[in-house]
């Protein structure tokens, strides 16, 4: 999914209700069947994408339109600026003309030559009348056409924001009708991982069409957009002692990435964990990815990455969507560490 990956807000409800006691899941054993898992994984994963793409195209649109109306106002606002000096122009046009009405405009310019004390002034005034006279003429004229360019200006400004809003409307009900058939798909998918759980085995691996993505880094987060919820060592009446991974609050269905090559060395389905995965990584390490709704990946597989490797769920003693995530030094439960650390130290930072 191509989300643009935004700053995870912690959120103090913890959602992983692990019960330390409980029945370990059972080991990776694959039953045939089980309806069309393939379908319902893949559907997901592909309105995912589109519900992704349709959201970022929705926002895109917004933005736009908002700069087309800011432009249809700017120009609006240069407009009656033009239409407030105009006003100003004629304004002074009137009283040069009631100035000369007054001092005998209508007497020819001889008749006023003859009567003035000073012919000479009165050249360089009636000079000084005609410039002003021109002057005002070529500013209104200036004034006129640059309104009705300003009019022209708007009215596409206009236009063109009038257009977006519409189809902003149209993405928004096509964004709302994939979200809608995302959601149901979402629960089909859970269902099916409800029902491996309760047989306590899995329907194997659904291999999923992978991101275009390549990652140059050795390490990623192991969702791609996420709020924080319950954190390593938190306590609670949900677990028998601590908390033992890093919950991240996603949606049924969203991608699970591998956060570092690895191979996989568990696939399993019921108990606590509900669907799980555990990852054996350099180093002596271990990634335990839980309470999913699918997986996309055979124990023995070798993972890269950011490579997706199942889907979120909310299966085994879950209280709702989100992907339980632990490090460890050995493949079994018990032997979890800090994950927000170790993860730090490899380049990722929650």
């Amino acid at each position: 999914m191509r989300f643009t990956r935004r700053h995870p807000l912690l959120a103090a409800v913890p959602l992983c209700a692990l019960a330390v006691l409980a029945a370990r899941p059972a080991d990776g054993s694959h039953a045939p069947g089980h309806g069309s898992a393939s379908g319902i994984s893949a559907e997901v994963a592909r309105l995912y994408e589109e519900a992704a793409t349709a959201t970022e195209q929705y926002e895109a649109g917004r933005r736009e339109a908002d700069r087309q109306r800011a432009r249809a106002h700017k120009l609006e606002e240069r407009l009656n600026l033009e239409r407030r000096e105009m006003a100003g122009l004629r304004e002074d046009l009137g009283r040069i003309a009631s100035s000369q009405y007054r001092d005998g405009g209508g007497l020819p310019l001889t008749a006023h030559m003859l009567l003035a004390d000073d012919p000479e002034e009165l050249m360089r005034g009636q000079r000084a009348v005609q410039q002003a006279e021109v002057s005002l003429d070529k500013a209104i004229d200036r004034s006129e056409r640059a309104e009705a360019r300003l009019n022209r200006d708007e009215a596409r400004a206009a236009a063109a924001w009038k257009k977006l809003e519409r189809r902003n409307t149209e993405l928004a009900v096509l964004k709302d009708g994939i979200e809608a058939k995302l959601e149901s798909a979402r629960w089909k998918l859970q269902g099916q991982a409800d029902a491996s759980v309760a047989a306590g085995s899995c329907r194997g691996a659904v291999r999923l069409d992978q991101p275009e993505t390549r990652f140059t880094v050795r390490w990623v987060s192991p969702v791609e957009t996420y709020e924080l919820s319950a954190s390593y060592g938190s306590g609670g009446a949900r677990w028998a002692n601590r908390h033992t991974g890093q919950d991240f609050a996603v949606p049924i269905g969203t991608p699970v990435r591998a956060v570092g090559a690895g191979t996989v060395v568990k696939v399993s389905c019921g108990g606590a964990f509900g669907v799980e995965i555990v990852i054996r990584h350099a180093g002596g390490y271990y990634t335990q990815y839980a309470h999913l709704a699918a997986v996309a990946v055979d124990q023995g597989d070798r993972v890269a990455p950011g490579q997706w490797i199942g889907q979120s769920g909310t299966s085994g003693n879950s209280t709702g969507p989100h992907l339980h995530f632990e490090v460890r030094v050995t493949p079994e439960m018990g032997s979890a560490v800090n994950p927000a650390p170790w993860l730090a130290r490899h380049g990722v930072s929650l």
